[in-house]
């Protein structure tokens, strides 16, 4: 009997069951792939290309120099920087020494970037030079010993790098003074590691590698333990579901626009990528759509992940009508809700597909999937990949029948053990299923729909904001006496923050609170809109009801 008996139209080719996967750890597979795929380009950035075989010498090299300084297995690493060539050497560099990876947003707040050092106990930062300022501020409240600085053009070749690096320094003035006297560069980190000697460390599939910070189900920051057999499960499971698609002889593309230190870009094209050796392709600023565009017009592309966001923007761009979608397979859509309108027209446009996963940091991250050969379903987030196991449950943990609206439940390979330094109490039901926050349904045959988010979480293209950050932030200045956040629609990134103030002092103005904001919050966490009011609306116990005020708003 099939372990999944709801399942009436299981994708054909893909297993219900995992099956085998075959790597004791990431370190394992790596080797694996650079064996198969050696002189093949595994990643481009800027022109510039590198093989898997040189990403792995100088994973090797950068790994060496960790070592050679004292890093040990289990310590901890931030890395700190958009999509560079830069990026997959440091972090696969990182764990064939057996640290553990901090993938952390470059554009942080020092405050932000505070709390997720200390919290981790992180003790290298590698960090792009466009960033080191907000670095500079952090260092005396963290335990980091270490400091590696890398430009935006180090590793494109010949004259270019250099340029760039000028370019982006002296004349678009992109780069804030800042003084880290212990800083080495990046550059010179591998150049001093080819001269040391690597020692592989003993990594066991349970050992951690990825602490990846996400508001969670309760709206504080905590690390999701991801360990090599969460890794590795997830990247097996990937690999089954894009079978139908692959082609053995010939080595497909992938476009990565999303920032690899978000989950979705980290384990989907990051490392299933790498491991199914794709030639990935990295692009640093996704924003500049125009340049984004010129660049998709150099490619064959076979993949395109992205947020609904992103799929949106692309299709407004007047050059997008103009590319070659020929070699085009699918594009997945995650990081939020995909817009029936947007899938719709990018299929129209391209004459593939755009379909919708669903997952979570804590889940590694994907939990379910559309099936890829067609018979993909709008509006749901598909059924879950193989050996993943997902269910209604009510609040006390039973389950539900499909069609009734519950949360939604996972148990697989690929789920997390648990917050970094936190109990898992609340986190998991009985015997194991995480509580995705999420509400949904199950239909009769097995696909999943969400018809509500975690209670108060705010979506920003892509990006979890949860109001208890933001809240504490506004609160802190000294003229907020009481304050709210919520999330209503925006045009272009699906939410945005709107703050709700009661002022303790009448003399602030929006502009005064918008600034503070902007100084201690991460641009996409800043309010858009700021509302004073005279009170707030509160239960009778005191507590401040979100929910009122975005019943008001909905209202309007």
């Amino acid at each position: 009997m099939s372990k999944f008996p709801w399942f009436k139209n299981y994708p054909d080719g893909i297993p219900e069951e995992l099956g085998d996967i075959r790597f004791d750890n990431i370190i394992d597979m790596l080797d694996y792939t650079v064996n198969n795929h050696a002189d093949k380009v595994a990643f481009e950035n800027f022109g510039t290309t590198l093989t898997f075989r040189e990403v792995n010498q100088q994973a090797i090299h950068f790994a060496a120099y960790l070592q050679s300084v004292g890093m040990k297995k289990g310590d901890r690493i931030a890395i700190q920087m958009p999509n560079l060539l830069q990026y997959p050497i440091a972090l696969f560099g990182a764990i064939k020494a057996g640290l553990i990876v901090v993938n952390t947003n470059p554009l942080y707040t020092p405050r932000e970037m505070a709390h997720q050092f200390k919290d981790s106990g992180v003790t290298t930062v590698v960090v792009l030079a466009n960033f080191a300022k907000n670095l500079q501020e952090v260092l005396p409240s963290t335990s980091i010993k270490h400091v590696i600085v890398t430009e935006i053009g180090d590793l494109v070749g010949g004259l270019k790098g250099p340029v760039m690096n000028f370019v982006v320094k002296r004349v678009k003035k992109m780069v804030p003074a800042y003084s880290i006297p212990s800083a080495v560069s990046f550059k010179r980190i591998l150049s001093k590691g080819s001269k040391e000697i690597y020692t592989r460390p003993a990594i066991g599939p349970d050992d951690n590698v990825f602490l990846q910070y996400t508001g969670g189900t309760t709206g504080v920051s905590k690390g999701a333990q991801l360990s090599h057999r969460n890794i590795v499960a997830h990247t097996i499971q990937i690999n089954h579901w894009f079978k139908p698609l692959l082609e053995t002889e010939k080595q497909e593309t992938i476009v990565t626009a999303i920032p690899m230190y978000h989950i979705f870009a980290l384990a989907v094209n990051g490392v299933f990528g790498f491991f199914e050796g794709m030639k990935n392709v990295l692009i640093t600023n996704p924003r500049d759509m125009n340049g984004f565009i010129k660049e998709l017009s150099k490619q064959k592309c076979s993949i395109i992940t992205g947020v609904n966001t992103l799929f949106n923007g692309m299709m407004n761009n007047p050059g997008f009508k103009d590319l070659d979608f020929s070699s085009l397979k699918v594009s997945l859509a995650g990081g939020m809700a995909l817009q029936d309108f947007v899938a719709r027209k990018w299929t129209e446009t391209t004459n593939t597909p755009l379909v919708e996963g669903y997952g979570l940091s804590e889940t590694s991250p994907v939990l379910s999937c559309n099936p890829l050969n067609g018979t993909h379903r709008m509006g749901t987030i598909g059924v879950p990949t193989p050996g993943t196991e997902m269910a209604i449950l009510d609040e006390e943990g039973n389950f539900l029948p499909q069609g009734e609206v519950g949360e939604i439940c996972a148990r697989g390979p690929q789920v997390m053990a648990g917050y970094w330094n936190r109990d898992k109490e609340g986190v998991f039901f009985h015997k194991d299923w995480f509580r995705t926050g999420d509400m949904g349904i199950m239909e009769p045959d097995g696909f999943f729909r969400i018809v509500d988010r975690k209670k108060d979480m705010i979506n920003v293209s892509g990006f979890n904001v949860f109001p208890n950050e933001v809240e504490n932030v506004v609160v802190d200045h000294p003229k907020v006496l009481e304050v709210a956040a919520i999330g209503v629609p925006h045009p272009k990134s699906n939410e945005c923050v709107k703050v709700f103030v009661v002022k303790s002092d009448e003399s602030l103005t929006e502009e005064e609170l918008l600034r503070f904001c902007e100084e201690n919050l991460t641009g996409y966490k800043v309010p858009k809109h700021i509302e004073f009011r005279k009170e707030l609306p509160k239960s009778n116990v005191g507590k401040i009801l979100r929910r009122v005020l975005k019943e008001e708003e909905e209202a309007k």
